[in-house]
C-alpha cells in the first residue's frame, strides 16, 4: 500500500513510518520539516497549500494526517486554525480529487477540555483553549468528508500525551526539570494523568488501518493512568532519588506561571513554565480507553518499559551519576 503522512517528520510520524516500512508499505513524508531519519521519503509540502496536496497525494492509497500546530504558546492563535482546521479542508479536497477513501487523524483529548472526568468518545466535548477548538473543527472536516460515501474510511485518533525519545513536549520539559533538580511539584499530585509511550501509539495508529469502512474515533492512552505522584516518583527513582521532591500550593505556581507569560510578552523568549502549563499539570486528564480495546488491539509496551527508554535516551548523564 502507498501511504502518505503529513506530518511524518516529527516525533510521532517518525515512529509511525518506521513502522509502516518495516511492514512493506511504501512512505511518502509530506512535510515543511527535513525528516532527520528518513529524508529520502520527505517531500516539501505545507498542507497549507492545497495545490501541493493535490500533487502530492497522485496515487496514494490511503493517508495519516499528523501535521499540525500544537505548542501551548502558538502566535497568532490564527495559526491553529489556519494549519489545523485549513489543513483539514485541504486534505479533504486533495483525497476527493485523487480518489483517496481512507484518512487516519490524528486528534486530541484536548477535545474534552480539562478536568472534564473520566473522558469517553461519546462525551460531549468542551475544548478549553484553540489547540482543542481547532482540533475538534477539524474532525468535523473529516466526518463530513466520511459521510460523503459508504467506502470511505475515517479514524479520528484522540490522543493523550504522549512521550518517548526524541519528544520535547510537556513530558520531557518535566524530566529536565527533575534531572537538573529544579522541579517542584505543584499541588497536592494526587490529579491523575492517562499518557501514551510512542511505540504504542504507532502500532495503534498501524491497527486502526485495518478496520472495515465507516466513521471512528478512539480514544488512545496506555494504563493504568498515573497520578502525577506516582509519574514523578518513577522519574525520580530511575536517577536514585525518592519521594517527590518539593512541593508548593497551587495558587502559588499559578501565580509564577502567570508571571513567566508576562516575561514571554516582554522579552519574545518562551520559557518552560507558563499559566497554561500549570493548569494543565494539575488537572485531571483521564480518558476511557475501553473502545479501543474492543477492537483487539493490545500495547506492547508498559508505560514503565516507555519510561525507562526515554529517561536512558534523553538523560543518560544523569541516570550515570545516579
Amino acid at each position: 500500500m502507498k501511504i502518505a503522512v503529513t506530518g511524518g517528520s516529527g516525533f510521532i510520524g517518525t515512529v509511525l513510518v518506521r513502522l509502516l516500512t518495516e511492514q512493506g508499505h511504501e512512505v511518502a513524508i509530506l512535510d515543511i520539516r527535513d525528516s532527520k531519519i528518513f529524508p529520502e521519503l520527505r517531500r516539501d509540502v505545507d498542507v497549507r497549500d492545497r495545490a501541493a496536496l493535490m500533487q502530492a497525494l497522485k496515487n496514494v492509497d490511503a493517508v495519516y494526517h499528523l501535521a499540525a500546530e500544537h505548542r501551548d504558546d502558538v502566535q497568532p492563535v490564527q495559526k491553529y486554525y489556519d494549519v489545523n482546521v485549513g489543513g483539514a479542508e485541504n486534505l479533504v479536497a486533495a483525497a476527493q480529487a485523487n480518489g483517496i477513501e481512507t484518512i487516519i487523524f490524528t486528534s486530541s483529548v484536548a477535545v474534552y477540555g480539562l478536568d472534564a472526568g473520566e473522558s469517553r468518545e461519546t462525551d460531549t466535548p468542551a475544548p478549553f483553549n484553540d489547540y482543542g477548538r481547532s482540533k475538534l473543527q477539524s474532525e468535523d472536516v473529516f466526518n463530513a468528508w466520511a459521510a460523503q460515501s459508504p467506502r470511505r474510511k475515517l479514524v479520528n485518533a484522540r490522543l493523550v500525551a504522549t512521550f518517548g525519545p526524541g519528544n520535547r513536549g510537556n513530558l520531557h520539559t518535566l524530566m529536565d526539570q527533575i534531572a537538573q533538580g529544579k522541579f517542584v511539584m505543584v499541588g497536592s499530585g494526587n490529579n491523575r494523568k492517562s499518557i501514551a509511550y510512542v511505540g504504542n501509539v504507532a502500532e495503534f495508529l498501524s491497527h486502526v488501518m485495518t478496520v472495515p469502512e465507516g466513521i471512528y474515533t478512539y480514544n488512545y492512552a496506555d494504563k493504568p493512568d498515573l497520578t502525577m505522584r506516582e509519574l514523578v516518583a518513577q522519574i525520580r527513582q530511575s536517577l536514585g532519588m525518592q519521594g517527590v521532591g518539593l512541593q508548593m500550593p497551587y495558587v502559588v505556581g499559578l501565580a509564577g506561571g502567570m508571571t513567566f507569560d508576562v516575561a514571554a510578552k516582554i522579552t519574545g523568549r518562551n520559557f518552560p513554565i507558563s499559566a497554561i502549563r500549570v493548569k494543565k499539570f494539575c488537572a485531571n486528564t483521564v480518558v476511557n480507553a475501553d473502545k479501543l480495546r474492543a477492537t483487539g488491539f493490545h500495547a506492547p509496551y508498559s508505560l514503565a518499559h516507555g519510561l525507562r527508554e526515554m529517561m536512558a535516551a534523553e538523560f543518560p548523564q544523569a541516570q550515570k551519576a545516579a
